[in-house]
């Protein structure tokens, strides 16, 4: 079904030359009902005028010269409009966020401008994605395009091991280049601007976005509100040729995505003649845009541009431009960042609280999430090398458990500072969530605390000692545990550990261990598991053992299977055949031959790394 049906007339009359020559000044686009000349009409020579928007608010004239049709350049039967800009165009060539601009025939409406040809050409030649491709667009349809721009689908192959799948995508786009002579026929790249981002955050991570065809620029924004309801007004907003936004993040920073309007009937509008990210079905906030100026350049012409007001929810991000409906109003996840300083006495320094939204989507979301916790604590002027973040944090999910996370990072010989592994540990965690095959998760709110420490707070386990090594069911021993800090003297603990009455008599370990030694293969049988669901995913997470902490196990021969966010320890044979080979076996089962039975945890005020073991013969 299309939506536009009776909402575009088609003019048959011929079109003839010197249509240009009018006798009074081009009127600009309005919204509602309006004739297309269809790209099989056109000839070469005829002339029109395109609308974009320099400077401000309010859309220029643009002379258009047709110079012809190349055939099926979009693919079969998919023809795209060659032809060349005058006016201002000659001098700002065709920039980033003309996206969309409207092109007119005698009033009637011919397609957008969605690509340029060659990046160093003095000719402002451009490609003008045909109306009728952008009509197809269906804001019912659920299909989704195979060749989306999402930061999953970048290679994450590198020589240098990183932990998590986000860092893996992040390392080699931090060292990627445009490689090779550019494509003769290109899209003109949807610039993303960033406010209220450091530098050095659009630095680390441009580089991503650039392998996705995506130019990175930073700007402003009109407007840090927290509100995601359309703006009074929304109906008149959004004209032909007037700047248009995608937001991915809105508050005390964000991220919008920028083009030009083509067409709008009144409710639903038409933009950017190419994808924005080709997403299909999507559910973004939609905004008005005010330019703020058109970076004239041979290169790289960019307009610089604040997104203002939302005025509706773009609902489709297909391959011939996007498709918005004004007055609806999109969900957004609503996070909350407190960044403190703190002293060498643990008094707060200096504190800084970010609120913003940000966009909901499968792939985006946890991109999202690690940028802008990488930005809060980039933003600090105590922001350094030699230093430890500490995060603790609460998601609370729409119908499911709360997940509570912390962690601590410090400098260490890692390939990246300590700031970008903890948003990559952070971003992660949201990774797992959305990547749920069997259900994705609906988030009410984010809210993470970070400290920052003014030194590198790590210390290894190195040694251990137990008062006693024969020992009967029931008693109580005692364990000194030693730890070589980065710095300082070590550092020495004391705890009583009760042997449990239970236990069975023979040789035995104790294990002092970090957090990462425990949750190694409950977070294996996790991975492995593609059909886990959501709550056991949220589960999984919660149960994982923070790395400030020290974990004292008793250790006995034993098997220990690992099913979804279960721990079975002791399993006996008999129960582990039929779990093997009974109607779970298509489910992965992680087992350990070892039972390691927790008995204590030692929190500490830093990152503790390494394990230690001690024997104990029970009588």
């Amino acid at each position: 079904m299309k939506i536009w049906r009776g909402a575009v007339s088609l003019g048959l009359a011929a079109i003839v030359t010197g249509l240009s020559a009018q006798q009074s000044p081009p009127q600009r686009p309005q919204q509602g009902r309006v004739e297309i000349l269809r790209s099989s009409e056109l000839r070469a020579g005829m002339k029109g005028t395109a609308w974009t928007v320099f400077q401000g608010t309010e859309p220029e004239p643009v002379p258009v010269e047709i110079i012809g049709l190349l055939k099926n350049a979009w693919g079969p039967k998919q023809d795209v409009i060659m032809a060349k800009l005058g006016g201002k165009a000659l001098e700002t060539n065709v920039a980033s966020g003309m996206s969309g601009s409207p092109v007119y025939i005698g009033g009637r409406l011919i397609g957008a401008i969605a690509l340029r040809f060659s990046i160093f050409s003095p000719d402002a030649i451009c490609g003008i994605t045909p109306i009728e491709l952008m009509l197809e667009i269906n804001d019912l349809d659920e299909s989704k395009p195979a060749g989306s721009r999402a930061p999953d689908k970048i290679a994450a192959h590198d020589p240098i091991p990183v932990p998590g799948e986000m860092l893996a995508r992040l390392a080699p786009a931090a060292r990627w280049s445009e490689g090779g002579a550019p494509p003769v026929l290109t899209e003109i790249e949807t610039p993303l601007t960033f406010s209220g981002f450091d530098e050095s955050v659009l630095r680390e991570f441009s580089g991503l976005f650039q392998q996705m065809g995506i130019r990175v620029a930073q700007g402003g924004a009109a407007s840090t509100s927290l509100e995601t309801k359309p703006a009074a007004g929304w109906a008149q907003a959004l004209r032909p040729g007037d700047p248009v936004a995608g937001v991915l993040v809105s508050g005390d920073m964000s991220i919008t995505g920028l083009g030009t309007v083509t067409y709008n009937d009144g409710k639903r509008i038409l933009a950017f003649g190419h994808p924005f990210f080709n997403l299909g079905p999507v559910n973004m906030p939609m905004s008005k845009g005010e330019i703020l100026m058109v970076l004239k350049s041979t290169f790289q012409p960019v307009k610089f541009a604040n997104a203002t007001e939302i005025v509706g929810t773009l609902k489709q991000d297909r391959h011939s431009g996007i498709l918005g409906v004004l007055g609806e109003q999109a969900d957004m996840i609503p996070v909350s960042v407190n960044v403190r300083s703190l002293s060498d006495t643990q008094s707060v320094r200096s504190e800084k609280r970010f609120r913003f939204n940000v966009f909901v989507q499968q792939r985006w979301t946890p991109q999202l999430m690690m940028v802008t916790l990488f930005n809060s604590i980039s933003g600090l002027n105590e922001f350094r090398e030699e230093a430890t973040y500490r995060l603790s944090g609460q998601v609370e999910l729409d119908g499911q458990r709360s997940l509570s996370l912390s962690s601590m990072f410090t400098t260490g010989d890692m390939p990246m500072p300590a700031s970008i592994l903890l948003a990559g540990w952070w971003g992660e965690k949201f990774n797992r969530l959305f990547t749920n095959a069997v259900k994705t998760p609906r988030l009410k709110n984010v809210n993470v605390t970070v400290d920052l420490l003014p030194e590198r707070r790590i210390a290894t386990i190195e040694n251990a000692w137990v008062s006693a090594s024969e020992v009967r069911p029931g008693d109580e021993v005692a364990l000194k545990l030693f730890l070589r800090p980065y710095r300082g003297p070590r550092i020495e603990r004391e705890l009583k550990l009760k042997i449990p009455v239970g236990l069975a008599k023979g040789d035995h370990r104790i294990l002092l261990s970090d957090a990462d030694t425990l949750n190694r293969m409950q977070n294996a049988a996790g991975l492995m598991n593609r059909y886990i669901d959501l709550p056991e995913a949220v589960s999984l997470i919660n149960q994982e053992r923070t790395n400030n902490r020290l974990y004292v196990s008793l250790v006995r021969q034993g098997t220990t299977a690992y099913y979804e966010d279960k721990t079975m320890p002791s399993l006996p044979a008999s129960v582990l055949n039929v779990m093997q080979n009974g109607r779970s076996s298509n489910r992965p089962l992680v087992t350990s031959s070892e039972t390691a039975m927790p008995q204590a945890e030692v929190p500490f005020d830093y990152v503790i790394t390494g394990s230690h073991s001690l024997k104990i013969s029970v009588k």
